[in-house]
């Protein structure tokens, strides 16, 4: 049963994950219950937020709302989507849904509702448009345009310290974007700290965000010969998800965790065995960043003297001799602070940037990574990739579209040039790197590359040991008056065109920020690689959850 206790008296955890959901596809606060839409079995949902125990509120099959989405709730009354149609309904004193009226029929599938005292909006992703509707007459008074390109649900907030806002939830773009309830203009945006944000409300001022997807899981079967089988299941959840806005800067904080993460290297015999007189080996450290804070980094096997490339860190480990066959284990252990960060920065606020400082042109817009700059195949691409656009953030946008109309992902064994990628089609994030800074480059942006790792997504799990299955490097790209700004290099190549831009001007948490423009790795024996002498261990443990900055 729905009660009509004040919601501000009630606690809410910050992760709620109900029992029996398959799919949430909108929810609303409602008295001391979240009352949500699964899509999948096309229940309405009760859920406590203490236990996640849920009931169901149309119980019997003449109710059912499958693929419903876009659930809004106010003053008593509930709005949903159902294909093309719009839906006014109530919940009845004992907590069930009541008869649901036709309020619109439109052209198009309807993906998200939300309403205010005298209008309803409504979200269309085939029209890439938001439509706006008086809710006495049903006409429509206004639109907005869409402002990602995935399917989009719906929320209205009109007390908070931003104004009254329309908050706009995109699936693929995994972001939030806080829109003007008047006019439509985008205000901010903000990164979710999980993929699929599939519905979004405020408790207060608190946002929530709802998420549907599928998770793998080992199965247990003993009657099989493998009794342990990789499996997929539903997985939906609502998460409290805190943002600090700083709107002179242009960027969003959001989320964010306490991360452990160990990087060690293992020197061990070789099947060739060798000595070695007098070996320097570097390794970047954690950057203190806008989104990342190194709280503690110590040595772990070996002691190591810090010393700055730049503005990086880098540990210098040093060993007067290393013996044929000698093993050793050395490396870093870092606590950080990491968030999502998205600029908000627009075409308009970059339309009269003045030049480079000078000393950029030889750091960052030269061929110091085997680039192939002067190769005619990459220099065509650059001309291609840019065309006449003199908009520094137009163009940055039409050289990465350009690299994913041309490019597919996939991992390969070694980093070749871009003049061979472009030639073959394909590459790894390392290749995609290496084709955007060689077009941005002739294209006069300064670029450099960062990583190197990525926290595996998993941030529900705490305490537990993680380990990432590759490296990972992207971009920054570096607008005069303002300053360098993060690509990300292949994950927002979804394969069809619009391509999103969630990573454009923004980076998730799980990324840790390690030798900006530098060598991740040196060793001073130049007649072997590191590959040759030893093999790489990371690890990484999720230790909290962060509140606001």
């Amino acid at each position: 049963m729905i009660s009509s206790v004040s919601k501000t008296s009630v606690h809410f955890e910050s992760l709620i994950q109900p029992i029996a959901a398959s799919a949430l596809a909108g929810f609303a606060f409602v008295g001391e219950s979240i009352v949500a839409l699964d899509s999948y079995s096309g229940s309405l949902l009760a859920i406590e937020p203490a236990s996640s125990a849920t009931s169901i509120l149309n119980p019997y099959p003449a109710q059912r709302l499958s693929g419903a989405r876009g659930l809004a709730y106010r003053g008593g009354l509930l709005w949903l989507s159902q294909e093309q149609t719009v839906y006014q309904s109530s919940l009845t004193k004992k907590g069930r849904l009541g008869p649901l009226e036709p309020l619109l029929t439109l052209a198009e599938p309807v993906e998200g509702v939300a309403a205010d005292n005298d209008r309803l909006y409504v979200a269309c992703r085939r029209l890439s448009r938001i439509l706006v509707f008086d809710r006495n007459s049903r006409q429509q008074v206004g639109e907005f345009y869409a402002p990602g390109v995935g399917e989009e649900n719906l929320c209205v907030h009109t007390h908070s310290q931003y104004g009254p806002s329309l908050w706009v939830c995109d699936r693929l773009e995994q972001t939030v974007y806080c829109l003007d309830l008047q006019t439509g203009a985008l205000r901010f945006s903000l990164l979710t700290p999980f993929e699929q944000p599939n519905g979004l409300a405020f408790l207060d001022d608190q946002l929530y965000v709802a998420y549907a997807g599928e998770e793998r899981y080992i199965r247990e079967s003993p009657n099989d010969e493998d009794p342990f089988q990789v499996a997929v299941r539903d997985r939906t959840l609502i998460h409290a998800l805190p943002f600090t806005h700083f709107p002179q800067e242009h960027y969003t904080l959001s989320g964010g965790y306490r991360l452990e993460m160990i990087y060690l290297e293992e020197i061990a015999p070789i099947e060739e065995a060798i000595a070695l007189q007098d070996l320097t080996w570097k390794i970047a450290l954690p950057d203190n960043t806008r989104r990342q804070k190194v709280c503690q980094v110590e040595p772990v096997g070996l002691p190591f003297v810090e010393e700055q490339q730049g503005d990086q860190r880098v540990a210098v480990f040093h060993f007067d001799g290393l013996e044929a066959g000698e093993m050793r284990l050395f490396g870093w252990r870092a606590v950080l602070e990491v968030r999502n960060i998205k600029y908000s920065l627009n075409f308009d606020d970059v339309d009269n940037v003045g030049p480079l400082p000078p000393e950029f042109h030889q750091r960052y817009l030269i061929d110091d990574d085997n680039l192939a700059m002067d190769s005619d195949c990459v220099r065509q691409a650059a001309q291609e990739a840019a065309g006449t656009e003199t908009n520094l953030l137009r163009r940055m946008l039409r050289i990465r579209d350009y690299v994913y109309d041309r490019l597919s992902y996939r991992v390969t064994p070694y980093i070749d040039t871009p003049d061979l990628v472009l030639d073959r089609g394909i590459g790894s994030c390392g290749e995609y790197v290496g084709v955007l800074l060689a077009l941005a480059r002739l294209n006069g942006i300064a670029c450099r590359t960062v990583g190197r790792y990525k926290c595996p997504p998993s941030p529900e799990l705490r305490g537990v040991p993680l380990f990432p299955d590759y490296n990972h490097v992207w971009i920054e790209f570096y607008i005069p008056g303002f300053g360098w700004v993060p690509m990300e290099s292949n994950p927002d190549d979804t394969g069809d065109s619009p391509y999103p831009r969630r990573f454009f001007m923004g980076l998730p948490w799980l990324h840790v920020e390690i030798g900006r423009g530098i060598t991740f790795e040196t060793i001073s024996a130049r007649d072997y690689s590191i590959g040759e002498l030893a093999i790489n261990h990371v690890r990484f443990r999720i230790l909290d959850e962060l509140q606001p900055e």
